[in-house]
């Protein structure tokens, strides 16, 4: 309610307008005008209808026992509005420490909020609500954790603002693939559809500056588990299966149920890595990337440390890209009940999982 409208509330109220009538002229809806008036009505400034003295005996409105005045209305708002309560990152504290280390992990402020919660059940004092965090990065007043940061950005992928939406390609690019022959993602069993058993993955390549690099990326659909696999020797189809091959063998058979890939020609050789591995792999619809949206929101994440249009693969070996597969894999997940990846293959794997080290 601007004072505007809190204007225009008078007017209609002292002529005797109904709550109904009053909110469509306010375009508003009628629990807002019931509300307002129920918090900021003056039984000092009660107002007669002035109809009732033109109009014949019935044909007024009946005028309203308590009056309201736009201005007394505003005064008693902006009071009310007043929070002298301070905010809970603006102190030196545990739960702003633990905030700062959440969020230099590269970890969202709801990832932040969630871990909290879940690893500190007993112990209100230290959990908060992702909006506090956002809150107190934004605002000086509530936190001023900006200034803490050096690698958080205000988003996560870099943008400022909504991307728009991208046309489709054409329907058809006018090749043929003899290769996907029947395995298309229809025919992918039904476990991997509802997540329902692990060893089921997506894959897909990700590409650097100029379309000049590129490297693998593999997501586990259970638990979100990522591999990501170097091409130094370009991205040719048996580049490019040789390397999943290696991947793949990092894993026991019963996590390695199904690979579901896009119909890039890099997958022509498909048949040699189920020879080598065991291993099926699966082809979704042209223009369908909704069918590996896993993979699609993990190369999505994967933009924070490689941004697109300017990350060059070459400048990156191995290591450099396990040592972000391991950030990826140790981020608490909404979607894992705030638990990480990591922990979750190391209990499918039968291994203790490690802790995370943490300085409080």
């Amino acid at each position: 309610m601007t004072f505007e409208r809190r204007q225009m509330l008078e007017k209609h109220w002292r002529n005797g307008q109904n709550i109904t009538e009053i909110a469509r002229a306010l375009c508003v809806s009628p629990s807002t005008v019931s509300r307002e008036l129920a918090r900021y009505n003056s039984a000092q400034h009660g107002w007669k209808n002035p109809l009732l003295t033109t109009l014949p005996s019935g044909a007024a409105r009946r005028p309203y026992r308590n009056g309201y005045r736009a201005d007394t209305a505003q005064r008693r708002a902006d009071r009310a509005r007043r929070r002298p309560k301070r905010a809970k990152l603006a102190d030196d504290s545990k739960l702003r420490r633990l905030v700062i280390w959440g969020l230099e992990q590269q970890w969202s402020p709801q990832q932040v909020a969630g871990w909290l919660a879940s690893t500190f059940p007993d112990r209100p004092e230290l959990r908060l609500s992702h909006e506090t965090i956002y809150q107190a990065i934004y605002l000086q007043s509530r936190g001023n954790l900006r200034a803490e940061l050096t690698t958080q950005l205000a988003l996560r992928s870099g943008r400022t603002q909504r991307r728009r939406q991208s046309r489709l390609a054409e329907a058809d690019r006018g090749s043929r693939r003899p290769w996907l022959g029947e395995l298309h993602i229809s025919t992918r069993p039904a476990e991997a559809n509802d997540r329902s058993v692990p060893g089921h993955w997506e894959g897909d390549l990700l590409i650097g500056a100029r379309g000049k690099s590129a490297i693998i990326t593999l997501v586990e659909r259970a638990n979100r588990y990522v591999m990501l696999g170097s091409l130094p020797d370009g991205r040719d189809s048996q580049a490019v299966i040789a390397v999943l091959t290696r991947l793949a063998q990092r894993l026991p058979q019963h996590l390695l149920r199904s690979l579901t890939w896009d119909q890039g020609t890099e997958m022509a050789t498909h048949a040699n890595f189920t020879v080598a591995t065991g291993c099926p792999v699966f082809f979704c619809d042209p223009h369908s990337p909704w069918q590996r949206g896993t993979n699609e929101n993990t190369n999505g994440l994967l933009r924070q440390y490689f941004p697109k249009g300017v990350f060059d693969f070459n400048t990156i070996d191995e290591d450099g890209l396990d040592e972000i597969s391991y950030r990826l894999n140790t981020r608490p997940r909404m979607t894992l009940g705030w638990d990480t990846p990591a922990a979750r293959l190391n209990q499918l794997l039968d291994i203790n999982p490690t802790p995370v080290a943490l300085t409080a």
